[in-house]
């Protein structure tokens, strides 16, 4: 398994970044212009309102609408942050050390957020969800600050450790080695990439964080709200922070500004991988030439298509995401409608969860596969779709198929779901209507022609199409129709058709005949 992250820097600013497993996308970010409110900001807000019916603060963090604060992310060492956030406003707290604070007890479990704040106070929060919708950023008073192997925690002496490492003895070791060079009043979280590493690394590691902690109580001084005094790392360097491992083996960036910064954050971070990152100097897009556009012209669209000929159609609605799963023209020979829906549905199960994280989906998603009667089946899917999930860092859980067949699925929704348009202005109506992207189209008609000559067996099939579809398949010298020779061991004419719009096209048996799929 390799990963290959591909970094488009745009004109604009904005940054677009693609990560393939094994040439396969799997996740898409984009970092834009502006990024104020993304998810581990940190900032001086002030209390807009306190509506105890929601138990419940509205705080205004600069936000066109005030962000939402419930009682229970304030977090339970929220007196300690109350206290060193307002001394440090006083100019009592001047340092960033916290070994000479004295904390305060911990809030009630159960309290009234209208006990602990009041309109008007000044208090520091970190954003948990970006804006979404029509709604502000939600906040958490429980300040944390993300490192490569460390998640730094103020106010708190506890040591947790990620549930990925499984082995005890180097559970008790990493606790051995923090343990050793962590300061007083600061917890911290040992993510699941801290396994094996040496002390001389994660001591690093804390040290930056510590660093950075400075950095946020000197932004704190003298500061008026709202203001942002801790900003997340650029999106590039926080997916490199989260997901650099051995088994990355190309970094492609298209703008030598941006590399020269990722040469710098990778040598801090993993310096024996420095050598990975490499500057894209080609003429054509950088997404066109490592074919990101085509994969995300396929799996944006409302129709998802799959290898073996089914399809996704996913409809999103202001409460949940449904998705229907299709067979399409997919059939075996020896295949029972059992066998077929089971095989439809593990393939259908594997691509969804591609999409789910690809999409950034959250909430709530209903997925409609087929009906299967057997018992084991239902089971193996359901197990199937948790393993899949399992590579999934957003939080989610998954009821087992009802007697209807449908999946039930929550998401966590930290940042906005990702939305792109993938349909393209139709030439024959001068852009006034719709249709799929013509990419996917031409991958429709391949999945046809496989159907017709591997499952009806068809002797000979004429394809007629637009000629700017023709342009397409006959291209090159390893043309399209040339490898469809190859793999079949038949000719397939393409034939062109002036009057067909870009969509009309049809096949052809061997009398010349149309023949209907």
């Amino acid at each position: 398994m390799s990963f290959e992250l591909i970094v488009n820097s745009k004109p604009s600013g904005e940054i677009e970044m693609a990560l393939m497993r094994d040439k396969t996308l799997i996740e898409l970010h984009e970092e834009k212009v502006e990024t104020d409110f993304a998810v581990g900001d940190i900032y001086l807000g002030k209390v807009r309102k306190v509506v105890g019916s929601l138990n419940a603060a509205f705080v205004n963090v600069g936000y066109e609408k005030d962000a939402f604060l419930h009682y229970l992310d304030l977090g339970p060492q929220f007196n300690s942050l109350d206290k060193f956030t307002q001394d440090t406003l006083r100019g009592k707290q001047n340092v960033a050390d916290l070994l000479y604070f004295k904390s305060e007890p911990d809030i009630e479990k159960d309290g009234k957020i209208s006990d602990i704040l009041s309109s008007s106070r000044e208090i520091l929060v970190q954003v948990a969800k970006e804006p979404i919708s029509s709604k502000g950023p939600r906040l958490s008073s429980e300040i944390t600050v993300a490192g490569r192997f460390l998640v730094l925690v103020p106010f708190s002496n506890k040591i947790s450790i990620s549930q990925q490492i499984k082995d005890l003895e180097e559970k008790k070791r990493l606790k051995e080695i923090v343990k050793s060079v962590l300061p007083k009043n600061f917890g911290v979280i040992i993510r699941t990439v801290a396994e094996n590493k040496k002390l001389a690394e994660i001591d690093s590691d804390l040290k930056d964080l510590l660093q950075r902690w400075r950095k946020m109580h000197g932004n704190l001084r003298n500061s008026k709200s709202p203001k942002r005094v801790l900003g997340e790392i650029n999106r590039a360097s926080s997916l490199l922070r989260d997901t650099l491992n051995a088994n990355y083996s190309k970094i492609h960036v298209n703008d030598p500004v941006l590399l020269a910064e990722m040469k710098d954050y990778v040598q801090l971070i993993a310096p024996e991988k420095v050598a990975i990152l490499k500057e894209y100097k080609g003429k054509v897009d950088i997404f066109e030439q490592f074919g990101v556009n085509k994969e995300i012209k396929i799996l944006f669209g409302k129709k998802v298509p799959l290898p073996s000929g089914g399809y996704l159609i996913i409809e999103h609605t202001e409460a949940m995401h449904v998705v229907d799963v299709n067979s399409g023209n997919r059939s075996a020979k020896n295949d029972t409608q059992e066998d077929n829906a089971i095989t439809v549905n593990l393939e259908a199960a594997e691509e969804l969860a591609r999409v789910l994280r690809l999409r950034d989906m959250g909430g709530i998603i209903c997925v409609d596969f087929i009906d299967m009667h057997k018992r084991d089946n239902n089971k193996m899917l359901h197990a199937k779709m948790k393993e899949l999930l399992k590579q999934d860092k957003a939080k989610h859980s998954i009821l087992p198929p009802s007697k209807f067949g449908v999946v039930e699925i929550t998401r966590q929704r930290v940042r906005p779901v990702t939305n792109i348009e993938t349909s393209e202005g139709c030439p024959t109506c001068g852009g006034t209507g719709k249709i799929q992207a013509s990419i996917m189209f031409a991958d429709e008609i391949e999945n046809t022609l496989d159907y017709l000559l591997t499952s009806k067996k068809e002797p000979k099939v004429t394809l007629v199409v637009h000629p700017y579809l023709e342009s397409y398949f006959k291209k090159g010298i390893m043309s399209i129709q040339r490898k469809w020779f190859f793999k079949y061991k038949k000719w397939i004419t393409v034939q062109a058709n002036n009057s067909n719009h870009i969509l009309e096209h049809k096949f052809l048996d061997k009398n010349g005949d149309e023949i209907v799929v």
